[in-house]
């Protein structure tokens, strides 16, 4: 007798993650502002080459480039982290220890995201 089973029911059951597209969007949404922000911090560093620590301060004391970098670093972490936690979905098998490379990943994410803002805010807002 054959299997009268479509794939689709094979599949059923097995339960789905339910954000499949959310992460798919949301990295592509961190690529893509990590395009634009990156060329805009690729020639804000150009522009700095050869300057002193005071200048490089009042060039990022400046409110757009604050913003900007403000908005690369969340970009960049955020990307880092989506990144990071498919390459674990995918090459990590043991569940216990993928969770705990899961959290790791994500805490560090957070506090470097924290850390970057912070150093960012305070040369903005001067010491």
């Amino acid at each position: 007798m054959s299997n009268f089973r479509t794939p689709l029911k094979n599949a059923r059951g097995l339960g789905t993650a339910k954000t499949g597209t959310e992460h798919f969007v949301h990295q592509r949404l961190t690529a893509t502002a990590l395009v634009v922000l990156g060329i805009w911090f690729v020639f804000f560093v150009l522009s700095l080459l050869g300057a002193d620590h005071a200048a490089a301060v009042a060039a990022v004391a400046k409110p757009w480039n604050a913003v900007l970098m403000v908005g690369f670093l969340v970009a960049m972490f955020w990307h880092a982290q989506l990144g990071l936690q498919v390459v674990l979905e995918d090459y990590v098998h043991n569940s216990l220890l993928a969770l705990a490379a899961q959290v790791a990943v994500k805490f560090v994410a957070v506090l470097g995201a924290i850390v970057s803002i912070f150093a960012v805010a305070r040369i903005a807002l001067g010491n």
